[in-house]
């Protein structure tokens, strides 16, 4: 039996692959070791969506040399794919494994410890050649696949809820961003793969599915009649709704919660659709990057921040107060003074419930890696804490409206807060909320009162009935 220790990098769909691929592993009689563990085969599933992303995975492969310099040590995703030259000239990799390819692990293993055994056995055979992608099979050309890579996961990580991806690639083009080159074009899974997937999960105890995926929005628009979008021409062609709706009507499940969404696909029709699903949580991520129009033109976002404001307009009147999060970039290229400050007066205008503020990182092979006017990391600084400060106003400012009110919320684990343990879940539109009491909840829906703050982001509840 061979000893698999395994560290993830990066995002929700790199998470859902890992867990595919401990699952094959474990099926297939390989015993499942921490990472830091000595192992026989470490397995280090790479991001690359910034250099600081590239610069903690070589670490990590790196890493995993050092724990065991006899492992087979392989390289996976993202890194490998838009850096396979780089990746095969690193002496701490033996295998190198690109993106939808990750399904094929069983198999590419064998092959590779097999004829590794084999000139082993041999005196006259060389070393393993340097080959790290067993003759180009491990590591495609993704830019030109329309196969959606298909993987069921009979468990999720996570106890509560289940994290379910349902496409892959983007076909946006950010000109900050490298994931359509490591992700590929918009391939979206079958529908009735899905649903399998979730009802398998419902079976099993889960009563929270999160469809997740690199661009969910394009959901269905490759399988929709008129080909591909690339321009965020998804209006109307995403197939999401029609996959919620379904969803909706599944026995079982209780909460249906969304991943990050583009804003031009929340039009009037889709969130009255949205709302009519009582199974929908009320909590939509939707991804702004700048509040200023010039600013998310030299990033090729396809919106304006006018079209922005009328989306969030069209949720806040579907749902009664909903929980609207976004992500924001600071200290893009050219990025003035006065487009900063344009920026977070629209950031104010929104009012959202948490805001996620990144520095912009430079990522080599992208566009805006390339424009005049790079930032000091001080200007970024200055300008990054100033959101964050009023992200911590804003976020405050909404979780206190839930004092001395009554929620759902759905419990997750046992968590030691200022010394103290506390059962901690969240409401449905994705508040963190803690209860007093050792009795294991966890998994289970209950009704709360809402007493105070515990933490400036955890709120304290008292039992109603659970």
């Amino acid at each position: 039996m061979k000893n698999v220790a395994f560290h993830n990098l990066g995002c929700k769909v790199n998470s859902y692959e890992m867990d595919f691929v401990q699952q094959i592993l474990r099926e297939k009689g390989y015993s499942i070791v921490p990472f830091g563990e000595k192992a026989d085969i470490y397995i280090i599933n790479t991001c690359t969506v910034t250099n600081i992303a590239d610069r903690k995975s070589r670490q990590m492969l790196h890493r995993a040399r050092a724990l065991n310099p006899d492992a087979l040590v392989v390289a996976m995703g993202c890194y490998v794919q838009t850096g396979q030259e780089e990746a095969l000239r690193d002496d701490c990799i033996d295998l190198a494994i690109g993106n939808n390819r990750k399904r094929d692990i069983v198999r590419i293993l064998e092959e590779y410890l097999a004829e590794r055994d084999r000139r082993k056995k041999d005196p006259r055979q060389e070393e393993m050649p340097q080959d790290k992608t067993l003759g180009g099979s491990t590591v495609i050309d993704i830019n030109h696949t329309h196969e959606y890579e298909e993987m069921q996961l009979t468990k999720a990580a996570e106890h509560t809820r289940a994290y379910i991806k349902i496409q892959d690639g983007c076909n946006q083009f950010c000109s900050y961003c490298v994931i359509p080159y490591a992700r590929g074009r918009v391939r979206s899974r079958r529908r009735e793969d899905i649903l399998r997937e979730i009802r398998g999960m419902v079976e099993e105890g889960y009563q929270e599915v999160v469809l997740t995926g690199i661009h969910i929005s394009s959901y269905g628009i490759d399988q929709a009649e008129g080909g591909t979008a690339s321009r965020g021409d998804y209006q109307g062609r995403s197939g999401l709704i029609e996959l919620v709706e379904e969803l909706q009507r599944l026995e079982g499940l209780a909460r249906i919660r969304l991943g990050s969404l583009e804003p031009r696909i929340v039009t009037e029709d889709f969130a009255s659709r949205l709302a009519a699903c009582d199974k929908v949580c009320p909590h939509f991520h939707l991804s702004l990057q700048s509040g200023c129009d010039a600013t998310l033109k030299r990033m090729n976002r396809h919106y304006t921040t006018g079209e922005y404001f009328q989306s969030v307009g069209h949720l806040r009147r579907a749902f009664d107060c909903p929980a609207i999060t976004t992500d924001v970039i600071v200290g893009f290229p050219g990025e003035t003074e006065e487009e900063f400050e344009t920026c977070r007066q629209f950031l104010e205008r929104i009012n959202f419930y948490e805001m996620h503020i990144f520095k912009y990182s430079r990522r080599a092979g992208t566009v805006a890696d390339r424009m005049p006017d790079q930032l000091t990391d001080a200007v970024k600084t200055s300008r990054s804490a100033l959101l964050q400060q009023l992200e911590k106003e804003q976020s405050r400012a909404f979780r206190s409206r839930y004092i001395g009110r009554n929620v759902e919320v759905l419990f997750e684990e046992f968590k030691e807060i200022a010394g103290d343990l506390w059962q901690v879940g969240y409401t449905r539109d994705y508040v963190r909320v803690a209860l007093p009491g050792t009795k294991s909840l966890q998994g289970r829906l209950g009704q709360v009162r809402i007493r105070g703050f515990l933490t400036d982001e955890v709120l304290l509840a008292e039992a109603l009935q659970l």
